[in-house]
């Protein structure tokens, strides 16, 4: 465990993003290395690979709604000293995440078929899908355990040990694609299903090794099998912290079924080059979301000890790094589109769009990083719902939208990336007022009750 209580702000959110930079970033790098590889495939291929990967934002969801709860409890559990409650946090969380991962597995590779069929835009791209779900659906099983075990860490103030091992996992996951995919060395080339299988395998070696931090001798918080009998009262707390934030990624998943079923009459190129352009849209994020899932155990923490002053600091410094690094994205997309879609994108169709879609959508970078820091500072509060609701008008307005302007006899295909901007914005906005109120709220009795304060600073 490390104390984030005490010491540089400044200084913890640059270890912590750094390291959840690289955490996020191998996630990522799971989509693209497979993008790449199936890429020579063709543009079906890589439209198979993105419409299975829409899969993962269900995913996300659930276990961020995990995720999210197992954080904010145990950050403020060794916030308050309180070691034995963030041990039995982890516990509980372990075994609702097992649960739920199971439930998932089963419902989702009963229903792959239907899922394929009811957004791909022709047959064989629903071959595909299936064959690439084959695997990534047992993959994404073993996500729900390793993730929880991430985000207690991640509580705990250990953000090292989880980067370590997401690192490996990513480099296995390289070794194995070509050899899967392509047939390099083996001459028996499995395409689709070898991008669904390597993801698989480097996952499980990720989730043995992760789960082993939390039994070796010298853990200071540690798994027991025979605490994981349910607690109902800490599943709902949980639940109730975590859920909203996961409903963030389940409308989200949402909308882009939504947009995959609209692209899927016009054609696979346009699934392909939108699939690539997303992807890649996400790896550009990774710097600003690092910065903001950094604030949740550094203010969870000193919200769990009491220090305001180190909270509204907190804030201030991650909203400087989110927005610069946004800036400085917000110039490669510019300048260098092509050569990112290019590079994964091989049928000039399917590359085109993906180019347009990044230089249209760089404009709302910066708008998301705020967006991220004031997620991240709810999540520290224990209070998701503002979050959802400011991502909940977002969704409703895209979608209702989306759907109205695809059936008129002018719609092109920018028109989607445009509304995409605008209501990222109108997300912004909300999100900005919404955090500005709820730091009011849960910092303004804590000043007041500290002996000899001076008035709060107002919140930045």
């Amino acid at each position: 465990m490390h104390d984030l209580t005490q010491g540089s702000i400044a200084g913890h959110v640059a270890r912590f993003a750094a390291f959840m930079f690289a955490t996020m970033m191998v996630q990522t790098l799971y989509f693209l290395v497979d993008l790449y590889f199936v890429g020579h495939v063709g543009s079906e291929a890589v439209a198979a690979v993105s419409i299975a990967g829409n899969l993962m934002f269900l995913v996300m969801a659930v276990t961020t709604a995990l995720g999210v709860g197992t954080t904010t409890l145990v950050s403020q559990a060794v916030g308050a000293k309180d070691v034995a409650g963030a041990e039995h946090a982890v516990n509980q969380s372990q075994a609702l995440s097992l649960g739920v991962g199971l439930l998932f597995g089963v419902v989702a590779f009963a229903t792959r078929r239907d899922f394929a069929a009811a957004f791909a835009a022709d047959q064989a791209t629903a071959t595909m899908v299936v064959d690439y779900l084959d695997w990534f659906i047992p993959a994404l099983v073993l996500q729900f355990t390793m993730i929880a075990a991430a985000a207690a860490l991640r509580g705990a103030g250990d953000v090292k040990f989880a980067s370590l091992v997401q690192g490996v996992t990513i480099l296995v996951n390289i070794v194995l694609a070509p050899v899967l995919v392509a047939g390099w060395g083996t001459g028996r080339p499995l395409g689709v299903a070898g991008a669904g299988l390597a993801t698989f395998i480097s996952i499980l070696v990720g989730m043995v090794w992760v789960m082993w931090a939390f039994t070796r001798p010298d853990a200071r918080i540690k798994i027991h099998p025979a605490k994981g009998a349910p607690d109902l009262a800490l599943w709902r707390r949980i639940g109730a912290i975590g859920a909203p934030a996961g409903g963030e990624f389940l409308m989200m998943a949402v909308m882009l079924g939504t947009l995959q079923a609209i692209l899927a009459g016009v054609g696979a190129d346009a699934q392909a080059g939108f699939g690539v352009g997303l992807r890649l849209m996400q790896a550009i994020f990774l710097p600003a979301m690092a910065v903001a899932f950094a604030v949740a155990p550094i203010v969870g923490q000193n919200y769990g000890a009491r220090l305001p002053g180190r909270i509204r600091e907190c804030f201030r410094v991650a909203l400087i790094g989110s927005c610069g690094v946004m800036l400085l994205a917000t110039g490669i997309a510019h300048l260098a589109p092509a050569a990112m879609v290019g590079a994964f994108a091989r049928e000039a169709g399917a590359a085109a769009i993906g180019v347009e879609y990044i230089r249209i959508v760089s404009w709302i970078f910066v708008g998301n990083g705020i967006i991220f820091v004031a997620s991240g500072m709810f999540q520290a509060f224990g209070n998701t719902l503002p979050a959802l609701l400011a991502s909940g008008t977002r969704v409703v307005v895209y979608i209702v939208s989306a759907i109205w302007i695809s059936q008129q006899p002018w719609f092109r295909l920018e028109h989607l990336w445009y509304l995409s901007v605008t209501t990222v914005t109108l997300q912004m906005v909300l999100s900005w007022a919404l955090v500005r109120r709820e730091m009011r709220i849960r910092l303004a009795p804590m000043e007041s009750a500290a002996p000899g304060a001076a008035p709060a600073p107002a919140a930045t």
